[in-house]
């Protein structure tokens, strides 16, 4: 701990206490955004927590790290978090569009891509020895949408004991409650992540990013994309293949309701596709851009997170344009 920064910021320097929580300020984001399943509202809770920081440093007995305290108040104000109704878009059935019959409906629609540009110069390693998930892991879409099914509490203790490596004295500590109650409520959400997601995701492990290996199978789905080959898009998905598209609620589970679902709707009326790529959760994305008859120009049309095992695609996640501004990315290009 900086004694002298601490010292100064308790002055009234705000300098020295930018100083003293920047080592922090990017995996406080990914830690809220764990717990919130958004990075626009991971922003707002993290802008929350340095407030609250500032404004309550005089209280602070030093009894734990910096870390751990800002650990602390940062998942206070996300338990606490009331996210806004304006920014939450209405689940529900897209208009002028004939979609497939869904094989079913997910619970997790409140739901956004994170950039892999926030996970830079974040220890690859930031879980103490209770920790049970790979840092990569921890952030993958997967993940991310098994632990938003978790009650708040659940998950707070969840992600504090296993991505972050926090004992049950100590999350017990940071959450005001016993550690029998800190390790029940670690149970049970240990018994809904296994059930979701299994005890480690798809049976066939993602190839490593920028690999070879993940290269050709990337470069295989934007030439299907962009080309409009349903076939040659549906060789490289997994016989159990997800698409879902937040926040519609809607799932498409399996090779044939993905192709009849990018026949009838992805690739309507010869409509094909520029993707620029990106990556999001520690995954492959792309930008996806529709030319626009009328003008030369190519408009938007979401953003496609794949998820992959072994040389497949597993799961296909499509967000809509309102996701685009967090990854840098343009509404319209130059046709």
């Amino acid at each position: 701990m900086n004694r002298e920064l601490l010292a100064r910021a308790r002055g009234g320097d705000g300098q020295a206490f930018a100083e003293l929580v920047a080592p922090y300020r990017r995996e406080l984001h990914v830690h809220c955004y764990r717990m919130l399943g958004s990075a626009q509202d991971a922003e707002d809770a993290l802008q929350e927590t340095l407030l609250a920081a500032w404004q309550g440093l005089g209280s602070f007995e030093e009894r734990a790290t910096v870390r751990t305290w800002l650990y602390r108040i940062a998942t206070s104000r996300c338990l606490n978090a009331r996210r806004s109704a304006s920014r939450r878009p209405k689940a529900g059935s897209p208009t002028g569009l004939d979609l497939p019959e869904p094989s079913g409906l997910g619970e997790v629609v409140w739901l956004q891509p994170y950039p892999d540009q926030f996970l830079e110069d974040i220890p690859v390693v930031t879980g103490g020895p209770e920790a049970r998930y790979e840092a990569r892991e921890a952030v993958s879409l997967a993940f991310i949408t098994a632990v938003q099914l978790l009650p708040a509490r659940q998950r707070a203790v969840l992600i504090l004991r296993d991505v972050l490596g926090y004992s049950t004295r100590e999350v017990g500590a940071m959450l005001e409650t016993t550690e029998q109650a800190t390790a029940s409520a670690l149970k049970r959400a240990r018994a809904t992540l296994r059930r979701e997601v299994g005890p480690s995701g798809h049976p066939l492990p993602a190839p490593a990013p920028n690999s070879p290996a993940e290269q050709r199978l990337v470069a295989e789905f934007t030439r299907a994309y962009e080309t409009a080959d349903v076939q040659r898009l549906i060789a490289v998905l997994t016989d159990d293949v997800k698409l879902v598209m937040p926040p519609w609620p809607f799932q498409y589970l399996g090779r044939d309701l993905a192709a009849r679902f990018h026949t009838a709707v992805t690739f309507r009326e010869g409509r094909t596709y520029r993707l620029v790529p990106t990556r999001a959760n520690g995954q492959p994305a792309f930008a996806l851009y529709t030319k626009d008859p009328h003008a030369q120009a190519l408009h938007a049309n979401g953003l496609m997170v794949l998820t992959l095992a072994g040389d497949y695609i597993s799961a296909l996640t499509r967000f809509d344009n309102e996701v685009l501004p967090t990854f840098g990315l343009a509404r319209s290009l130059p046709s």
